[in-house]
């Protein structure tokens, strides 16, 4: 299982429909954090995903991105939570991640470490990397992509029992690429029964941005992009005032790295909940196009 449930579509400020920026990504049963504008706490109850996630990512210091950790951590605390937090950030994060730790009169109840990271990063966990990229929105701003690792391929249950190979632990041997020996002598090779490897899946999240070619090379087919698009094209030249982009140009993003969808995010106040013009805009350039809503969880399938 991979999916993103977003518990913030807005822009910098909120609407009735939509909050401020925030998204969890859970993947076979944990759960990671971006971003997480005031207010994403009440969202995360709401929205049924859970407190126990370990790491946090920040893709840049703008308040509506990073206001609501301040309450989750006093929250976490009031619940008795002792298992460590990690939070990530680009340049600065000891300084600014700080202060919204120390906020407030409470002491903290658990451990929190504070690590900075850069574009080029890559964090290495046992089936994914989480890929730290820079993006074009102001100095020191960062999006994110999580790479699946190449998995095994298809094993081929009745080709091994028309060989002879009994089910249990030799499946598995086999499975993971070791040639056995069955009792009467004869070699059993994976080649025989295992077919080529496959590739993961990979998620996008953009953060806040303009177009950008970094952005376009991690995205390449990816099977999801997360893609702010905070304006219509005739906001284009405030768009590019303000670091953000179109939803126009988010669907050529989209198209440029062959994503097989595309979500848009970070939509302006001025917009209504479904912004039909936004949806429509980046439809008539990429047609696997959704404009995500508060709560809207897309699920996210292998590839074959």
């Amino acid at each position: 299982m991979l999916t993103a449930t977003f518990l913030g579509t807005g822009a910098a400020t909120p609407t009735i429909d939509r909050n401020v920026s925030g998204l969890a990504v859970q993947r076979e049963g944990e759960t990671i954090l971006f971003d997480l504008g005031e207010g994403s706490q009440r969202q995360m109850m709401r929205y049924g995903v859970g407190f126990s996630f370990a790491e946090i990512f920040f893709s840049h210091y703008h308040a509506d991105h990073i206001l609501g950790v301040t309450g989750l951590l006093r929250t976490m605390g009031l619940q008795d939570r002792s298992a460590p937090l990690t939070l990530y950030g680009p340049r600065n994060a000891q300084r600014i991640l700080g202060a919204c730790i120390s906020l407030g009169i409470e002491r903290n109840k658990f451990p929190i470490e504070i690590r900075e990271i850069r574009p080029g990063d890559r964090l290495t966990r046992d089936a994914y990397d989480i890929m730290v990229f820079e993006t074009d929105h102001r100095p020191d701003t960062v999006g994110y992509a999580l790479v699946e690792h190449t998995r095994l391929g298809r094993f081929n249950p009745d080709r091994a029992r028309e060989l002879g190979v009994p089910e249990g632990p030799l499946w598995g041997r086999l499975h993971k690429g070791e040639a056995i020996v069955l009792e009467d002598g004869r070699g059993v090779s994976p080649a025989d029964l295992v077919g080529s490897p496959r590739r993961g899946r990979t998620l996008v999240y953009s953060g806040d941005t303009r177009p950008s070619l970094e952005l376009i090379q991690v995205a390449r087919g990816a099977d999801l992009l997360i893609h702010e698009a905070t304006f219509g094209s005739d906001e284009l030249e405030r768009a590019r005032e303000t670091g953000h982009s179109t939803a126009a140009e988010a669907a050529r993003v989209a198209v440029e790295a062959g994503v097989r969808r595309l979500a848009l995010t970070h939509i302006s106040a001025r917009y209504t909940r479904d912004a039909p013009e936004l949806l429509a805009e980046a439809r008539a350039i990429f047609p696997e196009t959704i404009v995500a809503r508060d709560g809207m969880v897309i699920d996210v399938p292998f590839p074959e």
